[in-house]
């Protein structure tokens, strides 16, 4: 039986050890998550330009191409699964949401975000559903960017940790045709 493939859950983040456990790459933790539970591996696709892996009629995305150029790999994945915009979830940080607060957006702007920003640029339209995790911000502008790229210290960690399976979960529910708007927020509101 040929599995059909309707739904895209991509991760923002930056490829390789150096970015791991780093405030940007909230999205490739849940990534992670969501394919441990399916039991599969996400496994470099060049013509993708992309980690991939498939999962209950999903495709899992890590993006190759470093956050500001995201955008390639999620049109390429779209093309090749011929997934619609609005099937596409997006799951990245937001230095504007404090440390581990979770924030779900139908569409809308990229709000600052380069990684959305490339995505909303490469597809067209801002149409696409997100997910932001919160990182919060380190109050000068100009430190902005050696923040997301610094590591999560252990105590911070262990704070993400109970989200990042939550957004997960949530996903899951999504992928069976569930509404993560109200998956997400029934979760939330239990965990505090």
């Amino acid at each position: 039986m040929i599995m059909v493939i309707k739904k895209a859950i991509v991760g923002l983040g930056n490829p390789g050890a150096r970015y791991e456990r780093t405030r940007h790459n909230v999205g490739f933790e849940v990534v992670d998550r969501i394919a441990s539970r399916c039991g599969v591996g996400l496994r470099r696709s060049s013509g993708l330009q992309a980690r991939v892996a498939e999962c209950d009629g999903a495709v899992l995305v890590e993006p190759d191409t470093f956050m500001n150029l995201s955008g390639r790999a999620v049109r390429s994945v779209c093309r090749k699964y011929s997934i619609p915009r609005e099937g596409v979830l997006i799951i990245c940080d937001d230095m504007n949401l404090a440390p581990a607060k979770v924030r779900f957006r139908k569409s809308g702007s990229a709000g600052g975000h380069n990684g959305l920003k490339s995505i909303i640029s490469d597809l067209g339209a801002d149409v696409f559903p997100r997910i932001k995790i919160g990182v919060g911000h380190p109050g000068d502008p100009d430190l902005a960017a050696d923040y997301v790229l610094s590591r999560l210290a252990p105590d911070e960690w262990a704070q993400f940790d109970a989200v990042f399976d939550i957004v997960a979960e949530s996903c899951f529910q999504w992928l069976g045709g569930e509404d993560i708007a109200v998956v997400l927020n029934n979760k939330l509101q239990n965990m505090s």
